[in-house]
């Protein structure tokens, strides 16, 4: 990698004037969290907060079809959470969710306390005397849930929950030979089934699996019904606004109990009209609104109930378990292990963490999975240890005491939903399509690897697809070979930046699912596809994966394309590799690399090496700093003079990435700078000024870059990449962010022709390979690397890999898909 040497501020020096004879060893510091891109903003007891840098991101894509609405209506409850409603709220950089809008400074370190299982800070006196702080501007509004009763919602919960045990007892039913449901059972797998039927009849479960060993281990297969065409979501109203008369009546609550009165308005879209009496009779309900924190909820409580406010209330119980899986998503897990939760309660006080999520279970507020455990509660294995003849294969089986125990899983109703449905869906694909013969399709492709595509996906219903950005022209070619054979085919990307990148007419997925793109449903409510090629699918998070599923047809071929380097979709859930592990139908790796001096330094970072590569055009050029202040001033002097003058590459389409957006190199002092440097003005509109350059998020885990055109009393007007889009006033704050300097989150799926990716000394810890595979590979002719991490970079590429983010759908797809049935192999 060439590498500029020169540490002087001088505006009228030139990064690229020169290079060194150093390689690019230099640490990379990142905020991430690894699930969205940004932190939130949040309220904060007694006075700020320290702000992190660290992104968070959100819960799941929005838009018609969301699967939480397509699910819950099929086991009888309302959905919840549907982003840019009752779970989320949509922030600037597409994370939002409960205790969260979607940029800010705290959420992260907030996110990582609930995914280790400990808060920011353990206290003592049953942590019932917090005070709500004042507002701050980066968290979202969130739309309506339904303001039912307490017992109408804890009803729905535990409909939900039958429904679930429900499918699982069909699926029991398609098993050789009927099986005593519980007859043969003891230990982790009686303990549980006890607890599930306990909660089906209202009556109050044994604690005992709950302390299950979390001692991971492969789940086992289980068995499954034949695919039936599930209802196809269909387009969900917008939320209603909450009318003047319940944000009247939540604010009055809020001011008895100390809470800010700004925080009326989005209580009463989350709780829904019933808003009042529910806070009053539950307080802990504040801590289902984006950017509420325990301890400020512990303190709304003890100011409502008084000396009836303890810890071990079971309401505060409840609330704190919801709330710790929201966190949890937000860092892309669908589902954590009982012990972890466990831990976490323990750590905010609950006298007795076992109870707490006994009670929890019990009202509906969660759900529990054990999937290793088939659907009579009997560990799997056993039936599949048997021979032909009946008898047991006793030297090949692990002596029962010596057998791993299944973790317990708890999640909640959405994220259940979600992967359940996601499961059928992709299990429908694979048993329905037919067998065709493409070859003459594939003889003409224009590469072995489209080739290959081709003849995979004539054969299957599911086909997994891997590569880079020049393999992108080998699901264009599947699509155009499908057209070419009369079938309906269609490409869908997530942006309009990947829609410019893939061609051929593709469609982004909101567009697909809303309608507003694409070939629109038949009659039976189902795409009128015949194959679908989603490209850049680790983006997928869980909820948008299942709302698109759900509406394909039978014997629709979906092929899922994208690089498995990247970092994973904003939302929960890690679709794409979950997909691969699983192995339910072919795995076409491209042969296709990335050409130049690019292509070398990423492929390097994907097997985990950060090689020097030879640069003489400057496509690579490291700029080594001192501190952030240097950053600052490099980053500016880049992308106003040297980039331009050394590449050619104008300021417009040069796009900076940094790790976070707070501290003194992030998104927030970047885009300060930058606009200082190229639209200067007052900001006399919610901080923008026409021309300044941003970045939209019209919902968690979505975001679009454009730039402002005008403002007028209906809200500031801005231009995305060719799409006129409206923000609303209340929504500026909220869904938009200056758009010169972006995190590698809110860049993922996305290229440019020239990329500054910005790598100051103090934001290395959060740095893994991942990110830095991300950034480094959205440059298509330019990569200037500011550079001020020393070793941690290269550290970070060869010993820290993803984040683990703990999810239920490779165990739902190997148990509906075992290896025979589903006939995959790999390219």
């Amino acid at each position: 990698m060439a590498e500029d040497s020169g540490h002087g501020g001088a505006a009228t020096e030139d990064p690229m004037a020169r290079e060194s004879r150093h390689g690019h060893s230099g640490q990379h510091s990142g905020q991430h969290s690894g699930h969205g891109d940004a932190a939130t903003e949040e309220p904060v007891a007694g006075g700020s907060r320290p702000e992190s840098g660290h992104e968070a991101s959100s819960a799941g894509g929005s838009g018609p079809g969301t699967p939480a609405g397509a699910a819950a209506s099929r086991a009888g409850t309302a959905p919840d959470g549907v982003p840019g409603e009752a779970a989320s709220g949509a922030t600037a950089d597409g994370e939002a969710a409960k205790g969260e809008a979607a940029n800010g400074s705290t959420a992260d370190d907030e996110a990582a306390g609930a995914e280790a299982g400990q808060p920011a800070g353990r206290r003592e006196d049953g942590g019932a005397d917090g005070s709500l702080g004042d507002e701050t501007s980066g968290v979202a509004e969130t739309g309506a849930t339904g303001g039912g009763s307490e017992l109408s919602e804890a009803q729905a919960e535990l409909a939900a929950q039958q429904e679930l045990r429900s499918r699982i007892e069909k699926r029991k039913a398609g098993k050789s030979g009927p099986i005593a449901a519980g007859g043969k059972l003891s230990g982790t797998a009686a303990d549980l089934l006890a607890a599930v039927r306990a909660v089906e009849s209202g009556a109050t479960p044994s604690g005992t699996f709950f302390e299950a060993s979390a001692a991971p281990r492969k789940p086992a297969p289980t068995s499954m019904t034949g695919p039936g065409r599930p209802r196809v979501p269909m387009p969900e109203p917008a939320p209603r606004q909450p009318g003047p008369g319940t944000v009247q009546a939540v604010l009055e609550v809020l001011v008895s109990g100390g809470a800010p009165e700004g925080l009326a308005t989005r209580v009463a879209g989350v709780l829904g009209e019933q808003a009042a009496d529910a806070l009053r009779e539950d307080p802990w309900r504040l801590l289902a609104v984006p950017g509420v924190q325990p301890e400020q909820a512990d303190g709304f409580a003890r100011a409502l109930l008084g000396s009836e406010c303890r810890p071990d209330d079971g309401r505060r119980a409840a609330a704190l378990v919801g709330w710790l899986l929201e966190r949890a998503a937000l860092r892309g897990h669908t589902a954590l292990e009982s012990a972890t939760v466990r831990t976490a309660l323990d750590g905010y006080s609950v006298p007795d963490p076992g109870e707490a999520l006994r009670h929890a279970v019990a009202e509906g507020a969660v759900l529990v999975f054990q999937d290793g455990v088939d659907a009579a509660g009997e560990p799997a294995e056993a039936e599949e240890a048997g021979t032909a003849d009946g008898h047991e294969a006793q030297e090949d089986e692990e002596p029962a005491g010596l057998r791993e125990p299944v973790p317990v899983l708890l999640g909640l109703d959405r994220y259940a939903l979600a992967e359940e449905s996601l499961a059928d869906g992709l299990a429908r694909l694979v048993r329905t399509a037919q067998p065709a013969s493409w070859e003459d399709a594939a003889g003409a492709a224009g590469s072995p690897s489209a080739a290959e595509l081709i003849r995979a996906a004539a054969g299957h219903g599911l086909v997994a697809h891997t590569g880079g950005e020049t393999a992108r022209a080998e699901p264009a070619a599947l699509v155009a070979a499908a057209r070419a054979l009369g079938l309906r085919a269609v490409a869908a990307v997530h942006s309009e930046n990947g829609r410019r990148r893939t061609g051929g007419g593709a469609v982004t997925v909101q567009g697909l699912l809303s309608g507003a793109e694409g070939p629109g449903r038949d009659g039976d409510g189902a795409l009128a596809v015949d194959l679908l090629a989603v490209l850049d699918a680790p983006q997928l998070d869980v909820e948008t994966a299942a709302a698109l599923v759900e509406s394909l047809p039978d014997g629709c071929r979906l092929v899922l394309s994208g690089d498995p380097g990247v970092l994973w979709s904003a939302g929960a859930g890690r679709v794409f590799a979950d997909v691969l592990a699983a192995r339910v139908g072919p795995v076409v790796a491209s042969r296709t690399p990335d050409p130049g001096p690019l292509g070398e330094l990423v492929s390097g970072i994907g097997v985990g090496e950060l090689v020097r590569v030879d640069a003489p055009g400057k496509e690579v050029v490291i700029v080594p700093v001192r501190d952030a202040g240097e950053a600052v001033h490099r980053t500016v002097q880049l992308v106003a003079d040297s980039v331009p003058r050394a590449i050619g590459v104008p300021p417009a389409e040069t796009q900076v990435i940094t790790v976070g957006h707070g501290g003194s190199a992030g998104t927030r002092a970047l885009n300060a700078a930058l606009k200082e440097r190229f639209n200067p003005g007052p900001g006399r509109f919610g901080g923008f000024d026409p021309a300044d350059r941003v970045a939209y998020s019209p919902a968690p885990g979505r975001t679009l870059t454009g730039s402002v055109v005008s403002a007028d009393a209906e809200g500031l007007r801005v231009d995305c990449e060719g799409t006129a889009v409206l923000v609303p006033q209340d929504r500026v704050a909220s869904v938009l962010r200056h758009g010169w300097a972006i995190t590698a989150h809110q860049a993922a799926g996305m290229r440019w022709p020239a990329v500054v990716v910005v790598l100051p000394g103090d934001a290395a810890q959060g740095l893994n390979r991942p990110w830095v595979y991300t950034a480094f590979s959205r440059g298509e002719r330019h990569l200037s690397v500011v550079h001020g991490m020393e070793q941690a970079l290269p550290r970070a590429v060869a010993e820290i890999p993803s984040e683990v983010r703990t999810t239920r759908l490779r165990s739902l797809l190997e148990g509906l898909l075992p290896p025979g049935e589903a006939g995959g192999s790999s390219g």
